[in-house]
């Protein structure tokens, strides 16, 4: 053991005081302890130490580093971003621009960022008992102290909420609606530009709103389509009147779960004992179709130019639109989803959801287009729009969260035991084994291969060969002759 720790000290005073004596255009290779390489994908470096336990990356203005699986931190100056993460998702923030955020497991956070006014707001929130916002205009600010007392704006889908002793008393403000619930969710009263309704939860309730108009963002006067809806003793008799004041309004009765008619010029729906019988008639001019469901969902049934569908649960679905599809067998063993809209072209094979996952996006009027294959836990591999191809051997969470960069900074260098990147358009590639106990680098004209700590190394290029071990030089050659120079 003494002898095998000396050794370990001696390639380590190697590592250290070896790299000196080398020219500036060498790496210095001694995988996995300490590995410094060109990066294969974009132009810049990469460190790398003590297996997957620290990196350090510089590309153009980017600069990241990291501690996986504790600790990683970006930084762009030139675009003004900032991120790190403390055992994401535990702790992250991120910062672009004016606005920034941090956060401790969803619970505990703090923002700041512009008004569209350039006048700074911050906001301090302790998820679900205390909502903070301060600004220089007064009318932003707001205050919260669940379930006592506040104010709220932009939170729950809602432009303001108001409470006191929630759920006694709560105003919510979407809009120009306003709806004040008493013991929600039982008894609300609603009022707006037109609108006025009250409902007694699950006993009665109605609501009417008249034709009005608004102006669009371009400045023109647009009008609003009116409605009536009530129910009694909720969802046992439903009836409802939507479109009022447009080309095709609507009318709907239901007495659950007897029936549920509803009627249109553009649509007819009518189901029997739901949702045992259902068949639904659509005369939109781009979306004629008829649909028989019994019972949804497990089985349907739809033909017609705008839809077809053929779907018995859970052994098989087809289903297509003029831009969507949407096909299983067996689900969820074979799950296929397409979404077509020139120039945009997506589709999704799936097996047993997760295990196996292939997504490609294409650009339909240039050709080029993204891959994403994922076998869990066993690889992930990637292809750009530009080409480079990427392929990770061990993968745990990426294909659960395919597009997350916390968890290729942090978590993917832990178990990544076999990385391989390509290149095309500059011709270079790279592969690395076990951190780079094992490490190849290549491009059109010089090759590097390192392996066992680094004490075996090779090197390629326009400078000849050279072969290291143990870190000492062994074979050093020059490079051949060109014809010009023989002549």
């Amino acid at each position: 053991m003494l002898k095998f720790k000396r050794f370990v000290i001696c390639i380590l005073c190697l590592a250290v005081v070896w790299p000196g004596r080398m020219r500036a255009s060498d790496w210095l290779h001694a995988g996995f302890l300490y590995d410094d390489f060109k990066l294969t994908l974009e132009p810049g470096h990469r460190v790398e130490a003590l297996g997957p336990l620290f990196y350090w990356q510089k590309s153009d203005t980017e600069t990241t580093w990291g501690l996986p699986p504790l600790f990683d931190h970006v930084s762009d100056p030139a675009i003004q971003l900032e991120e790190y993460d403390i055992g994401y998702p535990v702790i992250t923030y991120r910062k672009f621009g004016t606005e920034s955020r941090w956060q401790l497991i969803q619970v505990l956070s703090w923002a700041r960022g512009l008004h569209p006014e350039e006048k700074e707001a911050k906001r301090f929130t302790l998820f679900p008992f205390y909502f903070q916002q301060r600004s220089p205009i007064p009318e932003d600010n707001y205050t919260a102290i669940a379930p006592f007392y506040g104010h709220l704006k932009n939170h729950l889908f809602r432009d303001e909420i108001f409470f006191v002793m929630f759920p006694l008393f709560s105003e919510t403000r979407k809009a120009d609606i306003v709806t004040d619930n008493y013991l929600f969710p039982f008894f609300d009263v609603r009022h707006g530009d037109g609108l006025k309704g009250w409902q007694l939860w699950p006993l009665y309730g109605q609501e009417h709103k008249d034709i009005t108009t608004k102006t669009n963002g371009f400045g023109d006067v647009e009008s609003v389509a009116g409605h009536d809806t009530k129910f009694v003793l909720w969802p046992i008799f439903l009836k409802q009147t939507a479109g009022i004041g447009t080309d095709n309004p609507s009318r709907t009765t239901a007495v659950l779960p007897l029936y549920d008619i509803e009627r249109s010029q553009q649509r007819d729906v009518t189901t029997i004992l739901w949702p045992f019988f259902s068949h639904i008639q659509n005369r939109d001019p781009e979306k004629q179709y008829n649909e028989w469901q019994t019972p949804w969902p497990l089985i349907d049934f739809a033909r017609g130019e705008g839809k077809t569908t053929s779907r018995v649960w859970p052994f098989f679905s087809q289903a297509h639109t003029k831009y969507l599809e949407s096909d299983w067998y067996l689900w969820p063993v074979y799950k296929y989803n397409r979404a077509h809209a020139d120039p945009l072209d997506r589709s999704r094979t799936r097996i047993l959801l997760f295990l196996y996952s292939d997504t490609i996006q294409k650009n339909t009027q240039t050709g080029d287009y993204q891959r994403l294959r994922a076998f869990w836990p066993l690889y992930t591999h990637r292809h750009d729009y530009n080409g480079n191809t990427r392929l990770q051997i061990l993968a745990l969470l990426e294909p659960f969260l395919p597009t997350s960069t916390a968890v290729e900074r942090e978590y993917s260098p832990v178990w990544s035991v076999w990385r391989s990147e390509n290149n095309p358009k500059t011709g270079a590639s790279s592969q690395s084994l076990l951190w780079n106990l094992y490490r190849h680098d290549a491009e059109p004209k010089s090759k590097k291969y390192s392996l066992l700590f680094g004490l075996f190394q090779y090197q390629s290029g326009a400078e000849g060969k050279r072969v290291r071990l143990l870190y000492i030089p062994v074979v050093r050659t020059k490079p051949a002759a060109t014809k010009t120079e023989v002549k």
